[in-house]
């Protein structure tokens, strides 16, 4: 299906029945991202999923314009505007995470609990620890440019802590294989949602402030100390709550698919 917004036409999927559950993918995710996981939420949960404006089947009006948080943060509210009058539960991951609390600011009203995992929002940290997580931002995007997608990767991987050698995962998982499409999706996502973090400002009173049922997730293997985990603890600060460990690491959502959706039941009971 197909929502029209402002500059994009987003592609979205709704499967199952229940209460609405919009799960906001991290990178370069799009609605099928998740597939083992929503497969797991859909008895419980109706489970809606979309391509991020640009990323593989949402369109832009001017592909050569650069993209916003706060246009991210619209493109959601304008979805859950059309699929429900009432207040619904979001899972973000990353780049999700970031979109779903901008959206607890500006428009607080659709949602009533948002699990926040490993939250890609460098304007939750101190000046000092924001200006330099921003500039590692920068120096990805000149690694992919002058090096392509095979330099930045393993970049990324250090940045946000993951160690793909070392990474388990549960047995019997949906291939995803290294696509075209993906690659595209990436190289967007760098180019420019990259810009898009380093440049958004969140109002953290309203953030403070807002109805919303924030929940600051972490992955249970993501070291403390990497630019994810510790937007995860300055948000479990700003709100006043733990970080909830989450199986698996920064990708815990695909590589521990059944394990993350039983914790998720959990934390959204």
């Amino acid at each position: 299906m197909f929502l029209d917004t402002d500059g994009a036409t987003l592609h979205y999927e709704v499967q199952g029945s229940g209460p609405l559950l919009l799960v906001a993918q991290s990178g370069e995710g799009d609605a099928d991202r998740s597939a083992d996981m929503v497969g797991r939420l859909t008895d419980r949960y109706t489970v809606v999923t979309y391509d991020r404006r640009g990323l593989s089947r949402s369109t832009l009006a001017d592909p050569e314009r650069g993209v916003t948080m706060e246009e991210h943060a619209d493109d959601v509210h304008r979805l859950l505007d059309r699929l429900t009058d009432e207040p619904a539960s979001m899972l973000g991951c990353s780049m999700g995470a970031a979109i779903g609390l901008h959206l607890a600011v500006a428009h607080p009203g659709q949602l009533h609990t948002l699990v926040a995992h490993d939250p890609v929002s460098p304007s939750l940290l101190p000046a000092g620890p924001r200006a330099g997580h921003a500039a590692e931002l920068v120096h990805l995007q000149g690694v992919y440019r002058e090096g392509g997608l095979q330099a930045a990767l393993p970049e990324i991987a250090r940045v946000l802590g993951i160690d793909p050698s070392r990474q388990e995962v549960e047995p019997d998982l949906t291939p995803m294989p290294l696509t075209p499409g993906r690659a595209a999706n990436f190289g967007f996502f760098i180019a420019r949602d990259f810009t898009a973090v380093i440049e958004a400002e969140l109002d953290r009173e309203a953030l403070r402030t807002s109805p919303v049922r924030i929940v600051p997730a972490g992955g249970a293997t993501t070291a403390p100390d990497v630019f994810v985990g510790q937007c995860a603890r300055r948000l479990a600060d700003l709100v006043g709550r733990e970080v909830v460990p989450f199986p698996g690491g920064h990708n815990g959502n695909t590589t521990h698919p059944r394990a993350y959706a039983a914790r998720l039941r959990a934390v959204l009971a």
